[in-house]
């Protein structure tokens, strides 16, 4: 599965409350980014008591300001907000807040309110929320979750007043333990001051989520007053510009790009932007030569490494992608972006073989990245092994929301493994969640 059963379907609980008229939505999965959001957070999860390595950051491609939790393992950033706010200290403070929710027990108690919705739910609602989520196929996902646990789904994301109060003072007080920056709980909060009175569907998604009143800026602005300064974190500086300076230049015009590449804090940064702005302008010769020039800089880097992997396997330079992406693996064995990556170079570049191994490893790090799934199949087929490659295309097409072209491929996948297998048992559990989908 793509995600764990209880947050994929809390994640349609969200995708239902933020965005009830948008169709395109999915998680926006990148390495050099997920790495930098995980510093980020980690000072402000180990000061609310939390695990950095238990909670992971994961970044939703979406250009409206928002960012939540839905269990004690994930914390959801849209890329609007990302893409908004100005430094560290800023986004840190919306990463205490919604550490908050988690260690003062605001999750549990919904969660606990969700149990009804969680046992009706089923696999197949489990599956088609996280196709929602990751693939962007919104309407086929929440059109089967929006059903019976209707108002179930809006019941869990309603925080109060008194929860978000309290989210406030416990986030004051994580930021000053780890020695940061306070004041950006405000500025944070000065983005939605006023949006009380627009229409819900002006209102920004956080707002939904979120909801402010001036007595809580108020009140806000009084504990951030009392607190102790924090110190500038150079460390957060930098990860914060490499995160929002990537996103930017993928998600903003190359020309925009281009034209700011000064405003960089530091030369790898702006080399990094530069190669992505030309990348997509379809310019190999400058994007390599940037991409060059930030890995001169910072040489054992091995997320700058996959972005040149990314380059060359986009531009067609199949061999030469192996090669890149082969030393990105080597110095970080365990990240599965990279992993999937490397996979997918090889199947390109005409090595099955090779291939398998790295997907099956990513898989076995991260399977919420469809593309493997789909990686995967190929190659299984291409290696003369069609039950595989069918189970692992019922999952990819299960996780999509199609569920009925999942149920195809689920029942050719039974056909072909050994009963009793884990491929087998995989796809018994897709044919149970199409089934399950058909009879609502």
């Amino acid at each position: 599965m793509i995600l764990p059963r209880l947050l994929a379907v809390l994640l349609a609980i969200v995708l239902l409350m933020t965005q009830p008229v948008q169709a395109g939505v999915r998680l926006l999965r990148d390495a050099d980014i997920e790495y930098a959001l995980g510093q980020l957070a980690a000072p402000v999860l180990s000061a609310a008591g939390l695990s950095p390595s238990h909670v992971k950051i994961i970044l939703i491609d979406d250009n409206t300001l928002n960012a939540f939790v839905i269990d004690s393992q994930h914390m959801f950033i849209h890329s609007g907000l990302l893409m908004k706010l100005d430094r560290a200290a800023q986004l840190q403070a919306v990463m205490a807040h919604e550490a908050a929710h988690i260690a003062n027990g605001h999750i549990t108690r919904r969660m606990t309110n969700m149990r009804s919705a969680r046992s009706a739910a089923g696999l197949g609602l489990a599956l088609a929320a996280a196709a929602a989520a990751a693939t962007g196929n919104a309407r086929a996902g929440l059109g089967i979750a929006a059903g019976t646990q209707g108002s179930a789904l809006r019941l869990f994301l309603s925080h109060t007043r008194a929860e978000e109060a309290a989210a406030d003072a416990s986030s004051v007080r994580y930021m000053s333990r780890a020695g940061l920056d306070a004041s950006g709980a405000v500025e944070v909060q000065e983005l939605f001051i006023g949006q009380e009175a627009l229409s819900i569907s002006r209102q920004d998604p956080y707002m939904l989520s979120h909801p402010l009143s001036r007595d809580r800026f108020r009140a806000l602005q009084g504990l951030v007053a009392a607190a102790p300064a924090g110190k500038r974190d150079a460390t957060a500086d930098y990860w914060f510009a490499r995160a929002k300076g990537k996103l930017t230049a993928f998600k903003r015009a190359p020309a925009w790009t281009l034209r700011r590449l000064k405003e960089s804090p530091s030369q790898d940064i702006a080399l990094m932007r530069e190669a992505v702005a030309y990348h997509r302008q379809s310019n190999l010769k400058k994007a390599l030569a940037a991409i060059d020039g930030a890995l001169a800089v910072r040489p054992r880097d091995p997320f700058l490494m996959e972005l040149k992997g990314q380059i060359l396997l986009e531009s067609r330079q199949f061999k030469a992608a192996v090669a890149v992406y082969s030393n990105a693996a080597k110095l970080a064995p365990r990240e599965p972006l990279i992993l999937g990556g490397l996979g997918r170079a090889q199947l390109a570049a005409g090595n099955p073989r090779g291939a398998l191994q790295a997907l099956e490893a990513a898989r076995g790090r991260d399977s919420s990245d469809s593309r493997v799934l789909r990686d995967l199949s190929v190659t299984y087929a291409k290696l003369g092994q069609p039950g595989l490659a069918s189970a692992a295309t019922a999952e990819r097409y299960a996780l999509e929301g199609r569920l009925k072209d999942a149920a195809i491929h689920a029942k050719r996948a039974i056909d072909q493994l050994p009963r009793g297998s884990a491929a087998w048992q995989r796809a018994q559990d897709v044919l149970s969640a199409a089934k399950q989908a058909e009879r609502r």
